[in-house]
């Protein structure tokens, strides 16, 4: 019995029924009585303590919270002004007009390329000194730098430029017995009907390039005489021939008939260049007559400044103006035929130190001239003819004997004699070496380009006659160019009708 008495005594001891009288007072009785005594001093004498009753609106907040709320964010206690997106725009342009010069001749983007154009030969906006393009590459999946594979060393495919393929060999192959091996004659040219026209000795040649066929135009009668210089009209319908014997004869093609020959110079003709019903033929005594083939009496103007063999001479595409070059190491440029006009030059260069016989003019901007020196000089010259300034210069290392722009790529073409023997594709305008065509075994005497401008032809002192395909166009570009171009044709044929 003693034993059960005792737990209930520690029963009694451990409950918790009974309130601990010397415990502190608990959180909710502190937050009671702090309420009800802000509750009691906030009522004043005059008012009751039902009137904040009477009022139908919400209290803003709990009663019994006075502390002030911490920030919500970092950084909440500064002061950030709000910056409007147009007034940045309108300071950013502010700032950069206070560092722009000003431009008192006010011309419009289209003036100004036209202005570049005319005196420096190309656009300046083009010429960048340098060109970053291409998206960069991302970060491989997983990958945390992506600064590493933007500036990595290996190229990317976006910058990795692709490159046509030029064949170091030649298409074909034609001998050419008894070609004359004479630098300063001109003994090959290529007419817009795509027929090939070659000198041999005192015989014409012509082949025609679609269908292989070859074909004997004519042959001097005398054995002694040679052919000089040999010349197509636009129309590819009428051919030039100048002869040792001082002529110049005109031959009707596809009736292979002779329509005339004039007689006016001294000594062998050795260049002839076309424009329009004006043919212009370059002797050996220096002078440059132009010839009006409609009329019976044909010799209409005579032009005189070189003082040595005229063996270089092209209209350029516009038919402003007549380059010519001579063993006198000069070039002349000419204005077009007037009747009655003054026969002055307008350009005069000494530049070059050898003969020019090779004389170039860019087809897509008129006023640009590419002039090559023989042995003593074996430099290419690049001449504005509106500024008569010399563009560019490049030393070859070997004897130029004729000049081709290739505007299917931009390109410019140079034919060799000593010392490389070899015809060299030069990028245009920058003059860096793209590609060689080796295999003449002697020097090459003149080149010439095919009507589509996809094939070159070579003719040396080997005896043979090369064809180089070397600017043949992408199939998928030349289908955009013309689908491009037959679109263009039927609007000028609707805006016609």
């Amino acid at each position: 019995m003693a034993q059960f008495g005792f737990e209930n005594d520690i029963h009694s001891i451990l409950k918790l029924d009974m309130p601990i009288t010397n415990a502190p007072m608990a959180r909710w009785q502190r937050k009671a009585s702090s309420s009800n005594a802000s509750a009691l001093n906030g009522l004043s004498p005059g008012k009751s303590a039902n009137v904040s009753l009477s009022t139908s609106k919400t209290p803003s907040k709990t009663p019994g919270k006075n502390k002030k709320q911490t920030p919500s964010k970092m950084g909440g206690d500064r002061f950030i002004p709000t910056r409007n997106t147009k007034q940045m725009d309108v300071a950013s342009f502010l700032l950069s007009k206070e560092n722009e010069a000003v431009d008192t001749n006010d011309l419009n983007a289209d003036n100004q390329k036209a202005m570049s154009m005319s005196l420096n030969g190309y656009n300046i906006e083009d010429a960048k000194i340098l060109h970053l393009g291409g998206k960069p590459l991302n970060a491989p999946e997983g990958f945390q730098n992506n600064l590493k594979v933007l500036y990595s060393q290996s190229a990317t495919p976006a910058s990795a430029k692709k490159t046509r393929y030029i064949s170091s060999t030649p298409d074909r192959i034609l001998d050419a017995p008894e070609l004359r091996n004479d630098f300063y004659l001109n003994l090959l040219d290529w007419s817009s009907r795509n027929v090939l026209a070659v000198a041999l000795h005192n015989c014409v040649y012509l082949l025609d390039a679609s269908q292989g066929e070859i074909t004997l135009l004519m042959k001097l009668e005398r054995e002694e005489d040679y052919i000089c210089s040999l010349s197509w009209t636009k129309e590819g319908s009428y051919l030039a021939i100048g002869t040792s014997d001082c002529k110049t004869q005109l031959w009707d093609v596809y009736n292979q008939k002779r329509l005339r020959s004039m007689a006016s110079h001294t000594a062998r003709v050795v260049s002839l260049s076309w424009n329009d019903h004006v043919l212009s033929s370059g002797s050996r005594s220096g002078h440059i007559h132009h010839h009006d083939v409609r009329v019976a009496d044909h010799h209409i103007s005579t032009l005189s400044g070189h003082s040595q063999e005229v063996c270089g001479l092209q209209w350029s595409p516009d038919g402003r103006y007549l380059a010519s070059g001579g063993n006198d190491n000069m070039v002349y440029v000419w204005p077009r035929v007037q009747d009655g006009g003054a026969n002055q030059p307008v350009h005069c260069w000494s530049e070059h130190q050898g003969a020019v016989k090779a004389l170039a003019w860019c087809p897509w901007q008129p006023n640009i001239l590419a002039s090559g020196g023989g042995t003593s000089d074996r430099h290419i010259r690049i001449w504005n003819v509106n500024s008569g300034s010399c563009i560019s210069s490049l030393d070859t290392q070997s004897q130029i004997s004729s000049l081709v722009f290739a505007p299917n790529y931009k390109e410019l073409v140079s034919a060799h004699g000593y010392a490389h023997n070899n015809v060299v594709i030069w990028k245009y305008p920058s003059l860096t070496r793209v590609a060689e065509l080796s295999g003449h075994e002697d020097r090459v005497l003149s080149l010439i380009l095919s009507p589509d401008f996809s094939t070159v032809a070579t003719v040396a002192g080997d005896e043979t006659i090369r064809l180089w395909k070397s600017f043949e166009v992408d199939p998928i570009k030349k289908k955009a160019k013309d689908r491009l171009a037959n679109s263009t044709s039927s609007v000028i044929h609707q805006s016609i009708r």
